[in-house]
């Protein structure tokens, strides 16, 4: 099985005598330089990769599939099978494992990793072996550890087990949900993962603002969009907090006001009030209720940019600075629509003006963008890129991973059995996210990386659309000029 176009569509371009950054795939999508033009092609360090790779998980982490979970209090010693159906011609049963949680029975028990965690004989099939270290500079320990100056936690594999040592505390659950992803992916392929040490930095997390897993999220902004995109509001909406950096600030002057109009609808989210209140207006699925929704970058990339592409609305995505793993696969015109970043309320009023006198493309381009959300970024397909990212990311360090002193082991018990905090959200979204046991498919196969020709006529159409889109407001403007 190949991966999903949203998955692995942005690739490298291979050249014999390039580094293995340049060759992998996933490691080009992330290590090229950020531009709104087509990224120049360009040579990146070994302490680049040990650093941006970070950011891969800090939006997966959170968003893991749906689950189950025992917690009634006595350990649970076996299995559980069960016999499914995965394929209707011809009828094939699979007999699926599952690995329900062992909790302690004692609340006051400090809750351990239970021997034989992982079943030692389950096996996928492995990956294309003709992908193996290329001769790199590569990543040495001291690149690694240099990063603990401003990392949040040093995580090893080790014998497909995961360790953590803290370095400082993170703003409340962005650490605990990146952790328990990676936990979800050790249960989802147990075995499989090489032996590896990195480095994670981050700042905020979203169970504190009640954000839900991302199947659920998914789950329910299906139903909160039910309403007609024709008879949602004709403007451009965003809500969240302007004060994280000044590039959020900057579109604010576009709101409507007695003397402008740029169609525009924006507004300023409290996260503290909102919270007090029971998080009742910041539901992102009761949010489909506009045409456009514009999308602006904080301090990084946003993780609200996923949940604003799965509305149906016409995603307005403002000159970015930095990609999600998934954005280099979408394409302006037909999955979002671009503003600039330089005159965003003449730029955001045009895109509303042309949507709403070309409603049925329009449509087109929010209904696009959904689909590519709910079908390209399945949760199935985000743990196989988990683990092919970490998988190129091992073949890179060019030391023997080892356990640092003061690390901790770390399994779903001990993250979910005595999970406490956040009016019980923490426990509830692991709930969700649980991985039930070992996939029975195997992984998806790691395609090889974009021929220069592929990859040039890619950026190129790309590009070409931007343009044009740029080409139409500077004649709408000027149109406007000679009334």
């Amino acid at each position: 099985m190949a991966l999903p176009l949203g998955i692995h569509s942005v690739r490298g371009i291979d050249t014999s005598k390039e580094s293995m950054l340049q060759r992998s795939g996933l490691a080009r999508h992330f290590f090229e330089k950020p531009s709104w033009r087509p990224p120049p092609l360009k040579r990146k360090t070994p302490t680049t990769t040990a650093l941006l790779v970070l950011t891969v998980f800090l939006m997966a982490a959170f968003v893991t599939y749906s689950s189950w979970i025992d917690t009634s209090g006595d350990f649970l010693e076996h299995s559980t099978d069960k016999t499914v159906v995965i394929s209707e011609k011809p009828k094939v049963a699979v007999r699926r494992i599952e690995i329900p949680l062992k909790c302690t029975k004692n609340k006051n028990q400090t809750q351990t990793c239970p021997k034989n965690y992982y079943p030692k004989t389950f096996q996928t099939e492995d990956i294309d072996p003709s992908f193996t270290a290329l001769e790199t500079s590569g990543i040495t320990r001291d690149m690694v550890e240099r990063a603990n100056r401003t990392a949040t936690f040093h995580l090893v594999i080790k014998g497909g087990k995961a360790y953590v040592k803290n370095f400082r505390k993170a703003i409340p659950t962005r650490d605990v949900f990146t952790i328990w992803g990676i936990l979800q992916l050790l249960r989802k392929y147990p075995g499989k993962l090489p032996d590896l040490e990195i480095m994670f930095d981050m700042k905020i997390g979203r169970a504190e603002i009640n954000i839900k897993p991302w199947d659920s999220i998914l789950k329910d902004i299906k139903e909160g969009k039910k309403r007609k995109w024709i008879d949602r509001e004709p403007y451009a909406y965003w809500k969240g907090n302007p004060f994280v950096d000044e590039k959020r600030q900057d579109p604010l002057k576009c709101n409507v006001t007695d003397q402008q109009e740029w169609n525009a609808r924006l507004f300023i989210q409290d996260w503290i009030l909102e919270s007090q209140q029971g998080f009742k207006q910041s539901n992102v699925a009761d949010q489909c209720t506009y045409r456009y929704k514009i999308y602006i970058e904080g301090y990084a990339w946003s993780v609200s940019e996923k949940y604003i592409l799965a509305c149906d609305s016409v995603t307005l995505i403002v000159q970015p600075q930095f990609y999600d793993f998934f954005m280099r696969s979408m394409q302006p015109v037909e999955h979002y629509w671009p503003i600039r970043n330089d005159d965003k309320c003449r730029s955001l009023k045009f895109a509303v003006d042309w949507g709403n006198n070309h409603k049925k493309k329009a449509h087109e381009i929010g209904k696009a963008a959904s689909s590519f959300m709910q079908e390209q970024l399945k949760m199935d397909y985000i743990y196989d890129y988990m683990y092919h990212l970490l998988n190129e990311y091992a073949k890179l360090l060019k030391f023997k991973p080892r356990i640092p002193e003061g690390a901790m082991e770390l399994c779903s018990e001990v993250m979910a059995c005595q999970a406490e905090g956040l009016e019980g959200r923490k426990k509830k979204f692991m709930m969700e996210s649980l991985v039930k046991g070992p996939s029975i498919t195997n992984l998806c196969t790691l395609p090889p990386p974009y021929d220069t020709r592929a990859l040039a006529a890619f950026l190129r159409r790309k590009n070409n659309s931007i343009l044009q889109v740029k080409k139409w407001e500077k004649g709408y403007w000027e149109s406007l000029n000679k009334q």
